[in-house]
This record gives structure tokens, C-alpha cells and sequence, in this order.
């Protein structure tokens, strides 16, 4: 792969894998944090692309999804718990109380 490639391939991010990147995000960013805080997914989108975080904002809710189903996060709207797949509009993940 030569420089021009490898430039197209992470200009977008959508183009890699995001999810694997976006859940290690997470979890960083919460340890990093007191134990009751919470974090949006566009912190993980912003901690994995900076300069183009918005096209991963779907990967984001996705790979907060994964680690529902995994145990290690949950994630809630208005305070409460929701399974994410039925949360529409703004979410926020926290660790598992």
C-alpha cells in the first residue's frame, strides 16, 4: 500500500473498523473518570478520530451496544437504563452499577 493509500483508507473512518477501536475508547475514557460519571459516544468518536469524528457516531452507539451485551457498560437516557437497541435521540454510557 503506498502513502496515497494508506492516507484515502484513514481520511474516512468508516472505512476501518471502527467498533473494536471505538470500545477500547470507552472504556479508557470512563476509568479515566470518576466511578459515577457518564461519557456521550461522541467522546469515544472524538478520542478515536478527532478531525473527523462525526461519521462514527453510529459506531460509537454500536460498540456502546456491544459492551452492554458484554456487561461492562450500561447506557441510559434521562438518567434511566435503556437496552440499546430501542433508544432513539440522545444516550450517555456509564459503567455497570
Amino acid at each position: 500500500m503506498d502513502n496515497s493509500t494508506a492516507a484515502a483508507s484513514s481520511a474516512d473512518p468508516r472505512q476501518d473498523d471502527a467498533v473494536p477501536r471505538l470500545e477500547e475508547a470507552i472504556l479508557a475514557l470512563l476509568a479515566a473518570r470518576a466511578a459515577t460519571a457518564t461519557i456521550c459516544p461522541s467522546d469515544a468518536a472524538r478520542a478515536v478520530a478527532p478531525d473527523n469524528w462525526r461519521p462514527l457516531m453510529d459506531p460509537a452507539r454500536q460498540a456502546a451496544a456491544r459492551l452492554v451485551e458484554r456487561g461492562d457498560v450500561e447506557i441510559t437516557q434521562r438518567g434511566e437504563v435503556v437496552d440499546p437497541a430501542a433508544a432513539r435521540g440522545p444516550i450517555r454510557i456509564r459503567r455497570r452499577r
